[in-house]
């Protein structure tokens, strides 16, 4: 997959939502929007010197901030939808940043804890598939009324880290059978959760729906990062299935 930013080609294996519905937000000032959380969760990118071993269409993320972008257009979905004080989480794997930032010699994460500040979420960083778990967890019960995720993917795991560590491989991830320590009962009724990765709907939206009880709209097939450079949402080369 290939992606676009400022002149930049870069590629990324992740998420979609031009077809994607919209959830209903509470009216401004209520008390629902007071009790409601939006949560994001967010993987890193993969390092150029294994990314660059590989043939130029398989290659993935020229461009560090393509989970990150996604997610601050998201972000700005939301408060649109749900006003401004809207409560957000924002949930980042931080060593993929770490890693990328030592690599291109620049601050990432920063850089990233100023975009938390600018839009005033709640950025809360994690190391692994079991820190991002115990971070979702923290929500209290029935305040959870969006969920996304940005990153790396294949049908059976939201891939934390990817081709940082290992060309190729992850070394932190959540699987689809991880899926059922996530307390169902965070989340409000009739959730809109979604996958912006790579073959989400291929499997591990069914067992999503099985250990929380809630829809989870994912891509079979892969999904394009390239629109996020124009102020866009990823795109899709498949479809949406939940």
């Amino acid at each position: 997959m290939r992606g676009l930013w400022l002149s930049l080609l870069f590629l990324v294996c992740s998420g979609v939502s031009e077809l994607a519905p919209q959830a209903s937000a509470a009216l401004p000032g209520s008390n629902a929007q007071a009790s409601q959380r939006h949560v994001i969760l967010c993987g890193g990118p993969a390092l150029r010197k294994w990314e660059d071993l590989r043939v130029e269409e398989d290659q993935h993320d020229r461009w560090w901030g393509n989970f990150i972008r996604a997610s601050t257009i998201r972000i700005d979905e939301i408060r649109r939808a749900y006003g401004e004080h809207a409560a957000i989480t924002w949930i980042v794997y931080r060593p993929g940043y770490v890693a990328r930032g030592s690599e291109d010699g620049k601050p990432y994460t920063k850089w990233i804890a100023g975009q938390a500040s600018k839009r005033g979420v709640k950025l809360v960083w994690v190391n692994s598939g079991n820190g991002a778990i115990n971070a979702i967890n923290k929500h209290p019960s029935g305040s959870v009324v969006t969920f996304d995720f940005f990153g790396h993917s294949n049908k059976h795991c939201f891939l934390l880290d990817y081709s940082a560590i290992i060309m190729g491989s992850s070394k932190a991830w959540i699987h689809e059978k991880d899926l059922a320590r996530i307390r169902r009962e965070i989340f409000a009724r009739n959730a809109q959760c979604q996958s912006w990765g790579c073959h989400t709907g291929e499997s591990m939206s069914a067992y999503w729906k099985r250990a929380v009880g809630q829809n989870l709209l994912g891509a079979r097939g892969k999904t394009n990062y390239e629109p996020v450079g124009l102020g866009q949402m990823p795109s899709i080369s498949g479809k949406w299935v939940r």
